[in-house]
């Protein structure tokens, strides 16, 4: 039995922040429906990789775990008469259109109260149901710029860095979301109301200039880039080695940085601090000692030191190599449906619980499979609205 036995929900999202959101509930036991249109491709599903000797993409198998999918036409009057009928009895929505589509459709949030007064609906956008920028296109480089993180983080002399990974997406889109709708059904369970959940990825990203950005209300000191605790301004960065890779040095408290000083034979540096005011001058120093072993020598001197000193790993070492990830069970091998004997390797959800942990039954099926046996449990007759283009 999953945590989230029992919970039912629709979702609309696209791309990767509200699918991530459901795949962490369906992961948690929730019944998931995944409503898509066959005539509107995803650039996140729709494309390669593929996994060999399929149709499946990579992002296909893994966003559309443990979930099924159906297409419809959102656009027909069938089509919107169908999502009124399943959200009698799946009774969350996940969104992720500008605000007013699905108003505009008829599939709003007091439309589908009206439906069903418990429904729990959230509506995942990029600058949220208010304000001059809500019809806004963006993307996760937007939301992080316009928040303020991304004028203290990158280099000096280069500005901002760009990161191949999402964190208005995952860490603030999809994780709010799955807070906002568990605390929803939370307040379901007391009250027997549902509500409307508003989650912007812009304004999960400013509490991002946490430390930072307290500081600055109370202040009004704007943090400069390698100018900070956390940025570059102090001990704590990477440094590159003999051999090209990279070691990452986080020994801001006095007893890692005297294990830290003692592990690279400087045992002097300890009388100072991890931000002296000769810091320009301590880190050239403390790069050209990295720079005289290669990643792996330095791996081996820091196993001996309780120092936050760690190597920056491939996707490779990480994925496949590393202990860590091994133990911690964090990539799965996951059947995938349709198919005899193919298994995928696959990203796990992070979350342990000890009582009823996250199950994987199956990778994600081909998008619209479940269509027509969705439609039939409704008692509809699935060629005659083929016909009327419900499912284009």
């Amino acid at each position: 039995m999953g945590s989230l036995d029992g919970l039912k929900i629709l979702d609309f999202s696209t791309l990767l922040p509200g699918p991530y959101a459901t795949l962490m509930l369906a992961d948690m036991g929730a019944e998931v429906l995944k409503i898509s249109s066959a005539s509107k491709p995803d650039i996140v599903t729709d494309y390669p990789p593929f996994i060999d000797g399929t149709d499946i993409s990579a992002s296909q198998a893994w966003l559309g775990r443990n979930k099924k999918t159906m297409f419809l036409n959102l656009k027909t009057k069938e089509g919107r008469d169908i999502v009124k009928e399943l959200v009698k009895e799946y009774d969350i929505v996940m969104e992720q259109f500008r605000p007013g589509v699905m108003d505009r459709l008829g599939l709003g949030y007091e439309d589908l109260k009206a439906v069903n007064p418990a429904v729990i609906y959230c509506s995942l956008t990029g600058y949220g149901q208010t304000g001059p920028l809500r019809d806004a296109a963006g993307h996760d480089i937007n939301y992080m710029s316009r928040s303020g993180i991304i004028s203290h983080a990158g280099r000096e002399a280069e500005g901002p860095s760009l990161m191949n990974f999402q964190i208005a997406d995952i860490a603030v889109g999809s994780l709010n979301s799955v807070i906002g709708i568990l605390a929803a059904v939370n307040y379901r369970r007391n009250t027997g109301r549902g509500q409307f959940i508003d989650v912007a990825m812009m304004d999960g990203c400013v509490p991002f200039n946490s430390i930072d950005g307290a500081a600055f209300l109370v202040s009004g000191r704007q943090p400069l880039r390698e100018g900070e605790r956390l940025n570059g301004g102090c001990i704590y960065d990477f440094y590159k080695t003999k051999d090209g890779g990279y070691m990452s040095v986080g020994s801001l408290e006095p007893k890692f940085w005297k294990q830290f000083c003692t592990a690279i034979g400087r045992e002097d540096l300890t009388e100072g601090s991890v931000w002296p005011e000769n810091i320009a001058e301590v880190k050239a120093e403390i790069r050209g000692i990295f720079e005289t072993k290669t990643r792996d020598e330095w791996v081996e001197v820091f196993s001996h030191y309780d120092a936050c000193v760690q190597p920056v790993l491939d996707l490779n070492e990480a994925l496949l190599e590393d202990e860590q990830i091994k133990a911690r069970e964090m990539v799965v091998d996951v059947k995938l449906p349709t198919y005899d004997n193919i298994t995928v390797k696959q990203l796990a959800t992070s979350v342990k619980l000890s009582e009823c942990p996250c199950e994987y039954k199956f990778a994600g099926y081909p998008a619209g499979y479940h269509t027509r046996e969705i439609i039939e449990k409704l008692g509809l007759d699935y060629d005659e609205l083929k016909e009327k283009e419900v499912f284009k």
